[in-house]
């Protein structure tokens, strides 16, 4: 069954406009069907906070209906926000220790923007801690996006991430290297993922510290992995949630940002994302905006947006709801009935996928 909007989260609300299926809570009640709770961990910057909610709550809820999904978004007070965001989240997310008290199936945890090299300097690494300690032993799953991954690599397995000479980001070819996992159960050989970040782990790092590569390109190395177990947590460095115009709202902010001189280049474009005719619509829009600038003048043209976006595909949405659609699948099959107790009777938690049998 679909998302149960059982808060006034603005996002359920945007979710059913769109065409979203979402159950009202008086409905879900009268549903004999179970429910599966699952922590929503945001760390997106305000700028990002309410789109990164919409984007795992459609990933959630687009995937399995064999139970109804509640997601409960929680955050940590340690995270610099301005007043709206606080807002937001003071009237709409949950505190972790209520969470904790009532239990889980289930964590989400979302990437962040990194401020520091030394990723155990930033603001959310100690109260991170703290959720990643106690979700190792009371939920059944974690899965991680982008930075979550690189966080959760050094916390448990002790490797860094390590900077790259230029950002990262595009959608870039991947292909399966596990076809038995059933993370990657029904999946294409070959699939698009979006990727955007600075700092990466590689699936070298992967491998020495005994955890499983599932998916990597040539291009963009690393994107899908998992611990040891092969459920535990589940390791994404991509970004499978993202809608399919992400990319195209980063780029503008960051053409932003060199308008409004805080960055010294103008943005080269995310890999293999813009079409022919939309890079001719960005470069001429480029040419225009830069000539003005250096004139000194304010009237600059607006950015083409609404002449981009019919020329962004998404090639990656299918997969990627695939893929969380077998994690949930995995978590009804194995999570205890009882929240909070990690693993139903008799399933062992060092090898809850009983893959050292096969």
């Amino acid at each position: 069954m679909p998302l149960v909007a059982h808060s006034g989260l603005p996002s359920f609300a945007r979710l059913r406009h769109e065409g979203q299926e979402v159950l009202d809570p008086q409905r879900a009640r009268a549903q004999d069907i179970r429910e599966l709770h699952i922590g929503f961990l945001n760390m997106m910057p305000d700028a990002a906070l309410q789109a990164t909610e919409r984007q795992f709550l459609r990933l959630v809820g687009s995937c399995n209906r064999i139970a109804q999904f509640y997601v409960h978004p929680f955050t940590f007070a340690e995270i610099p926000r301005n007043a709206e965001a606080r807002a937001h989240i003071g009237r709409y997310y949950r505190d972790f220790a209520d969470l904790a008290r009532d239990g889980l199936d289930a964590l989400i945890i979302s990437g962040a923007n990194p401020a520091r090299a030394d990723i155990t300097r930033e603001p959310f690494w100690k109260p991170l801690e703290g959720v990643v300690r106690w979700a190792g032993r009371h939920v059944c799953s974690v899965m991680c996006s982008c930075l979550a991954t690189h966080a959760i690599a050094q916390l448990l397995w002790g490797f860094e991430r390590y900077p790259l000479p230029h950002k990262r980001w595009g959608v870039y070819s991947n292909r399966i290297s596990s076809h038995s996992h059933p993370l990657t159960a029904n999946i294409n050989t070959r699939f698009d993922a979006p990727h955007s970040h600075v700092y990466e782990v590689n699936t070298g790092q992967f491998k020495k510290a005994g955890l499983m590569v599932l998916a990597a390109g040539e291009q963009a190395d690393l994107h899908l992995g998992v611990s040891p177990d092969g459920l535990r947590f589940v390791l994404f460095q991509g970004h499978p949630e993202y809608d399919a115009v992400s990319l195209l709202k980063e780029y503008r902010r960051e053409v932003g940002r060199f308008i409004d001189g805080v960055r010294a280049d103008y943005p080269p474009f995310p890999e293999n994302y813009f079409s022919d005719r939309a890079q001719r619509l960005l470069v001429d829009f480029r040419r225009r905006a830069t000539a003005a600038l250096a004139a000194g003048r304010r009237d600059l043209p607006a950015f083409p947006e609404a002449g981009v976006l019919p020329c962004i595909d998404n090639t990656w949405t299918d997969t990627g709801k695939a893929i969380a659609n077998n994690w949930l699948g995995l978590i009804y099959q194995l999570a205890h009935p009882q929240r909070g107790r990690g693993f139903m009777d008799g399933v062992d938690p060092r090898d809850p996928l009983g893959l050292r049998n096969q």
